[in-house]
């Protein structure tokens, strides 16, 4: 993962934790409503993919334990992780492009709902993602995938070569001489892996994606309607599909790129699709960006619009994040794919405690704080989430009594702690796990491996009946908790 220059060791401080008499009276523990849901409190859950899905996408025993653990802390919206629409080979990530996965999200539903008993709404996260290609090995590039054009042959001299004599000479050259040869997409192709844009709408699939996602979302949504679902949460954030449109990269020319109301244009015909399918029974709402984080990408002032554009649809929250694109991604070890939280953009999403000055908490604030400003200065009072790095009462309640949010999400004090709000409702704030912000999580996310927390993974694991990862080192759900 890229790190700031700087290097600077922050300790995490959480501040003063409140008696359960305090906690009663704060604003923290206040219900709010959220479209069709009664939210018990202001605590949100935001979604993680933990990898406890099988390969063909359904809900394992692994992922109902992982779900149910977070439930049993009651926390008042639980968002499933990022679960793909189309039904597509996806790895141990979940799916929900076919109804023979209904059952399975029954289930998780079921579940969440028991272990909170009742108390915790559960949200899935829609996702949508373009091809990505592992990146390969340099010979194999230049003799299976590359194709050889006439400017390839210009630029070493080689027009009456054979097409076997130019691809053997670019496999000797250099980076800074291939550079000079490749194009912009063939290097990256070359060094980080072969991957679909938006604006690639040479490739029909990429052309249709706006006749063909607003379906696909809605039955979607209507799957997760009949699994009993309380909301959905489409994923308009990150390196994905609909946030690639969002952004200010996105150069469709096709009336769906170019300016904000192009871009905004399908994302709308999205939310419209999924609520006519929906209809007023399930909260929906997105999950986007403040900024893109890169070079050409949305400005803070682009996702003020697009929020506005959202709330006066009648989205029914709007949840923020921050960076976490592929464009600045590192590049991956060959035989592995791009990972989008491996660049600057990246550390603006998941900062650790060695950071800049800023450090690791609150990089996202101020742009949310604007973004509702803005949207209750339009007249609308759509519910907004704030995350990132927020780990303490104080600054959790700061943000909801100075009207800077609506909801507080928590991901990574939430994995190290999931009983974090009702530890805090019962007085019990010294026995929180804090979140370290190593980014351990993270490390295992990008290899998708299961994700733990090294606060909790090592503890009790000759305890009888838990699961344990596949090596049997590590647990695969935080110990509970008696209060």
């Amino acid at each position: 993962m890229w790190k700031p220059p700087e290097r600077i060791k922050h300790v995490i401080r959480p501040g003063t934790w409140p008696s359960a008499r305090e906690a009663a009276a704060a604003t923290l523990f206040t219900p709010l409503r959220v479209g069709p849901m009664e939210l018990a409190h202001r605590g949100w859950v935001p979604a993680m993919v933990p990898w406890r899905a099988n390969a063909e996408g359904f809900v394992t025993d692994a992922v109902l334990e992982w779900y149910e653990r977070f439930a049993s802390g009651r926390p008042a919206a639980l968002v499933v992780e990022a679960t793909g629409i189309r039904d597509v080979p996806s790895g141990p990530l979940l799916r929900i492009g076919d109804d023979r996965f209904i059952q399975g999200l029954s289930r998780l539903v079921e579940t969440v709902h028991r272990a909170s008993h009742g108390e915790t709404k559960i949200l899935i996260q829609l996702i949508d993602f373009l091809a990505v290609r592992r990146r390969p090995q340099a010979e194999v590039y230049f003799k299976r995938f590359l194709e050889i054009t006439d400017q390839h042959r210009q630029s070493l001299g080689a027009q009456a070569w054979s097409e076997d004599a130019v691809r053997d000479r670019l496999s000797e050259l250099g980076e800074a001489e291939l550079q000079e040869v490749l194009s912009a997409r063939e290097c990256e192709a070359l060094w980080k892996g072969y991957r679909e844009r938006v604006t690639d709408t040479h490739l029909p699939h990429v052309a249709d994606l706006p006749s063909v996602l607003p379906e696909l979302f809605a039955e979607a949504a209507g799957r997760a309607r009949t699994a009993g679902f309380d909301g959905v949460e489409l994923h308009y954030a990150h390196a994905y599909t609909m946030s690639s449109l969002l952004s200010a990269l996105n150069d469709r020319d096709d009336g769906y790129g170019g300016s904000r109301e192009n871009r905004v244009r399908l994302p709308m015909e999205v939310f419209s699709a999924v609520r006519d399918a929906v209809g007023d029974d399930l909260a929906v709402g997105c999950r986007m960006l403040s900024e893109d984080c890169i070079e050409g990408g949305s400005t803070i002032e682009d996702a003020i619009w697009f929020a506005t554009e959202f709330a006066g649809a009648g989205m029914d929250f709007i949840s923020v994040s921050r960076g976490g694109r592929f464009e600045d991604a590192a590049r991956p070890k060959i035989g592995e794919a791009v990972y989008p939280y491996t660049g600057p953009s990246g550390y603006e999403c998941m900062p650790t405690a060695i950071s800049d000055a800023f450090g690791p908490v609150g990089r996202n604030i101020e742009p949310t704080a604007r973004i509702r400003a803005a949207v209750r200065e339009a007249g609308y009072d759509t519910p907004i989430v704030v995350a990132g790095g927020i780990h303490g009462f104080e600054l959790a309640e700061c943000l909801l009594t100075d009207g800077m949010a609506d909801l507080i999400g928590l991901a990574r004090q939430s994995l190290a702690d999931p009983d974090w709000f009702l530890k805090l409702r019962l007085g019990a704030g010294d026995e929180i796990r804090v979140c370290e912000y190593t980014n351990y999580c993270e490390g295992l996310d990008q290899k998708h491996k299961p994700v733990t927390c090294k606060l909790w993974d090592r503890v009790s694991l000759e305890e009888p009946g838990i699961r344990l990862t596949a090596d049997n080192r590590r647990r695969m759900t935080a110990p509970g908790w008696r209060g």
